[in-house]
């Protein structure tokens, strides 16, 4: 009997156990979920990641230079920049640096105790959980196809407490782009988007920016359905033989390094190569370099100028 009486003992005690603990659990799921609803902001990022803000940042510190317009043009509060030889705005050549977008000092970003790091998808990814250490919050980003630039400038909105004039500066972004295709006329247009460093060359898929480019005016990339790089979900193996076959109209190419040096190397492929010189596009001078300021790292909210510039290229009477 005594036996039995231990026993229920035991498991009153272990029930009693799990409901205390179930309360605390319960306890602490509301005490977040009451912070979260206090908060100044939640958002998703581009990381899949939930970042509560506690209050409205008034510190940022943008990790590449393509931030610095649109959070000026929302009325961000930016403390220091990332060295870049283009895309600083004037009004922030004077705010302390803290490395290039792919050579972070993450001690001189800490040291000026940031309320917020907006870092950029691909690129500044490995300093995430850094600064989540030292209690830096950290929205990720991205800026390479034009939704992403969207999304990005909606984000940026709430996060200057000015949802209204992001929304503006999209609408404007949208009206300039709808001005360009309207002076295209309506045909397919096959096109071709080689990417060449010092390296090597790749195709550029959709998800470039210069694949977002050429998809919002309607080209045809022959490089659509290629498998991507696993390294990089934005190119794709460069084929010679695919190249000759899907036989592009145009042939576009974005570059990495100095560009005399890669359009001269590549000039003289094309013109000593006999494959190259079976396809029209490069035997009727249809093969364009498109700027590094705009098609190497994000043109931000100029995308309607780099949009512009694809679309000269490809039909030059239309914008006489």
């Amino acid at each position: 009997m005594r036996k039995i009486k231990s026993l229920f003992a035991i498991v009153l005690s272990a029930v009693c156990c799990l409901m205390f603990l179930s309360g605390c659990g319960s306890e602490k799921k509301d005490t977040a979920a009451a912070l979260s609803e206090g908060a100044y902001l939640t958002v998703t990022d581009e990381a899949g990641r939930t970042v509560t803000l506690a209050q409205k940042p008034e510190r940022i510190i943008p990790l590449s230079a393509s931030f610095l317009e649109p959070l000026h043009a929302v009325d961000g509060k930016i403390i220091a920049r990332v060295s870049a030889k283009t895309g600083i705005p004037d009004e922030d050549k004077n705010l302390p640096e803290v490395g290039n977008v792919y050579n972070i000092n993450l001690e001189k970003v800490i040291e000026q105790q940031p309320d917020l790091v907006i870092a950029y998808k691909g690129m500044n990814d490995k300093f995430v959980s850094t600064f989540a250490d030292n209690n830096i919050p950290v929205i990720v980003l991205d800026m390479r196809t034009y939704d992403q630039v969207k999304r990005t400038v909606d984000v940026l909105g709430q996060i200057a407490g000015n949802p209204d004039k992001a929304a503006q500066l999209n609408a404007d972004m949208d009206s300039k782009i709808a001005a360009i295709k309207n002076k295209l006329p309506q045909e397919e247009k096959r096109i071709a988007i080689l990417h060449s460093t010092a390296q090597n060359v790749t195709v550029q898929l959709d998800g470039s920016i210069a694949g977002s480019v050429a998809q919002i005016l309607g080209f045809t990339n022959i490089a659509d359905g290629i498998a991507p790089l696993e390294s990089n979900p934005t190119a794709a193996p460069y084929s010679m033989e695919t190249l000759v076959d899907k036989n592009p109209e145009i042939i576009f190419i974005t570059s990495m390094g100095k560009m005399e040096t890669i359009k001269e190397a590549m000039l003289k492929n094309v013109e000593t190569s006999p494959a190259w010189q079976t396809l029209p596009a490069v035997r009727e001078n249809r093969v364009y370099f498109l700027p590094q300021e705009m098609f190497l790292l994000s043109p931000g909210i100029h995308y309607p100028e780099a949009v512009e510039t694809m679309a000269r290229l490809a039909y030059p009477d239309k914008f006489n």
